[in-house]
């Protein structure tokens, strides 16, 4: 028995029919003109089997010996094997044009494996050809729409049911929907797992109060066929609306707003912000109206009370309802007072500052803080022997402006006069400065800063001196500090001025316990920086050598100490080279975010040097190679101001 799938059946039929033309020419070859007139039996093939489709078929038959002839001749073929003329028949009913007759079956099922054989009737009865077999394809799946239900501004749920799988499995099923006729899967759809049966399909993203038509779908190695089609209309939805960012905030007022742009399908009767001190307001509390329709708003808040978040969301109304953008914060201003300290002492305390003498606009400055409103403070360096000053409230000399009443000159508690002519009047020196704008009077302390701790050479007996430079308005100072003693930062002998830090962050504060620990024992770089009103800091710097080309490698750092006579940071360190492949880096606090490298053309490069010691260094630059790959102890020097270092073979 023979059974032919549709890639190889053209092929076997050919090479068959082959076979049986050279049998027969050979066989009457050998026939004598004597014999020429001798009938041969009657014999029958069913050669091919062609365009197996899913309810047809074509049927080759080839007459390999006619005998005394046949009355008919065709095809007859079933679902059982050696089907017969009993069974269904397809006589072949063309003209007779030579030994082959093609005959088409039709009205097959799908999917369904036959057998067929070739047949010729004459006299004496009827002869078959040989027993082929075929399958006819699937078709497309058959399946119904399910009625649109739960319909809203923007989803709807629909479905199918796949009654027929068409012969071959159902890899794919859903709907498929879109704004015209008859969707197909080409568009929008959805993927509602396989097989036949009910499936329940969710359609989400639509447009409010539109129509949509929407077709289920199967998918079977035939192809996709779909269901019927369903229209329907959504509900007007929900606008779409964004709230803006707050700008121009101050104690009392700021301005936001938003954009409507999506009006749902609806328009848009009203529109605004909803604002408050609690997370997401609307329009039940306060709000700002902002017209109709789509678009931006702008909306302005007023009468807000200083230093105090507030929440704000643009909200917009259609027939469907009110929708909201996102909550966003905004902080007003605390009731911060600024002053100005104007005088002569300006231009010569603070060089390349843009800070000018008898400006107020370009004068160091007292500010005062969110927990003491009335209260301001700051730090100010007088360089000259003599320097006169005064209080100004405004940038300019056109609000009240003060000075000591008394205009005796004395550094002490004294009492501010509006527009007094006498300036105040102090000697050289870094004074906090002091003003209570409600008592009206002033301090002007001078200060002498220094660390004192027991992680000092000092202990807390004596503490080590800093040293102010005007250009960087910083003190600093290089000091080896003892690990597990702690240091603070002193102004004053008598302990009236000094600061901590609670949080051993950078940021200083006056706060109980807040000592300073000291957690490896080292040479620091100091720093000092009290140029920031109410916002004073320091920084606790080592120094150290890290690279496969020192004793610690990548891991370890190799500390650096301070010599105070080069004024540059120094290590005596044993270097590898091999041959150029190790190299090293300078970096701050045995970590990396401050590191230094060369500015040669890459790592380990010998243009990282600019002479034999001299390495011009740059921060995150190359890692500089051993001075021409020769392994030795080194002195390598660090100066941090100038950005140099130099490597030097003992």
């Amino acid at each position: 028995m023979k059974h032919f799938k549709k890639n190889d059946m053209k092929k076997v039929s050919i090479y068959k029919l082959l076979a049986v033309l050279v049998t027969a020419i050979l066989f009457f070859g050998a026939c004598t003109k004597e014999n020429a007139d001798v009938r041969l039996a009657p014999r029958l093939s069913t050669s091919q089997v062609l365009n197996v489709k899913s309810d047809s078929v074509t049927v080759v038959g080839f007459v390999v010996a006619a005998g005394g002839g046949f009355t008919e001749e065709g095809v007859c073929y079933g679902i059982s094997a050696a089907p017969t003329i009993a069974n269904t028949k397809v006589p072949f009913t063309g003209p007779v044009t030579g030994a082959t007759y093609t005959v088409k079956v039709g009205g097959l099922a799908y999917a369904t494996l036959y057998y067929a054989r070739a047949y010729a009737t004459n006299a004496t009865g009827t002869i078959y050809g040989e027993q082929v077999t075929f399958t006819t394809s699937p078709v497309v799946p058959t399946l119904t729409t399910t009625a649109i239900t739960a319909l809203t501004g923007n989803s709807a749920i629909t479905g199918g049911n796949v009654t027929v799988a068409g012969g071959a499995a159902v890899t794919a099923r859903g709907v498929a929907y879109g704004l015209a006729h008859n969707p197909t899967i080409s568009g929008s759809k959805t993927s509602d797992a396989n097989g036949i049966g009910v499936f329940v399909s969710t359609l989400t993203g639509l447009k409010g109060h539109t129509a949509y038509y929407v077709r289920s779908y199967a998918t079977n190695s035939a192809g996709t066929g779909y269901g019927p089609e369903v229209a329907f209309t959504t509900l007007v939805d929900y606008p779409v609306v964004t709230t803006t960012a707050a700008t121009a905030v101050t104690k009392v007022s700021a301005i936001s707003g938003g954009s409507v742009t999506y009006d749902g399908g609806g328009a848009i009767t009203a529109r605004g912000l909803a604002w408050g001190t609690a997370a997401n307001p609307d329009i039940t509390g306060t709000k700002i109206d902002g017209a109709t329709g789509t678009g931006l708003f702008v909306s302005n808040l007023t009468g807000l009370t200083s230093n105090t978040v507030y929440h704000v969301r643009a909200y917009a109304t259609n027939s469907a309802g009110t929708a909201y953008g996102a909550d966003v914060q905004l902080k007003t201003l605390a009731d911060i007072l600024t002053w100005n300290l104007p005088g002569d002492y300006v231009g010569a305390s603070y060089p390349g500052s843009g800070l000018a003498d008898w400006s107020p606009d370009k004068s160091p400055q007292v500010i005062s803080t969110i927990a003491a409103g009335d209260k301001l403070e700051g730090y100010v360096y007088m360089a000259n022997g003599t320097n006169n000053w005064k209080f100004a409230s405004q940038l300019n000399w056109d609000g009240p402006n003060y000075a000591n009443n008394d205009g005796n000159g004395v550094l002490e508690p004294g009492k501010l006069d509006p527009n007094a002519k006498n300036n105040i009047a102090s000697s050289k020196g870094y004074y906090k400065i002091n003003a209570d704008a409600t008592a009206m009077t002033y301090t002007a302390v001078a200060t002498n800063w220094g660390i004192i701790g027991d992680a000092t050479p000092g202990g807390w007996g004596a503490q080590t001196d800093m040293v102010y430079d005007p250009s960087a308005k910083t003190f600093s100072l290089p000091i080896h500090l003892t690990s597990g003693g702690n240091i603070k930062f002193r102004g004053t002998s008598d302990w009236g001025v000094n600061y901590g830090s609670v949080t051993v962050d950078g940021k200083l504060d006056t706060k109980d316990n807040n000592n300073i620990p000291i957690a490896v024992t080292a040479d620091y770089a100091v720093t000092l920086d009290l140029s920031h009103p109410n916002a004073y800091t320091y920084n606790l710097t080592t120094w150290g050598l890290i690279g496969d080309a020192t004793p610690g490698g990548w891991s370890t750092d190799t500390p650096m100490t301070w010599n105070s006579v080069a004024k540059v940071w120094t290590s005596t360190v044993a270097l590898v080279s091999s041959s150029g492949g190790k190299t090293f880096k300078i970096r701050a606090n045995h970590d990396w975010p401050i590191n230094f490298g060369g500015l040669g053309t890459s790592d380990g490069s010998a243009d990282n040097y600019i002479n034999a010691t001299t390495v011009p260094l740059g921060s995150g630059g190359h890692n500089i190679g051993v001075p021409g790959n020769v392994d030795g102890t080194y002195t390598v020097t660090f100066d941090p101001v100038a950005k140099v270092a130099t490597v030097t073979k003992n």
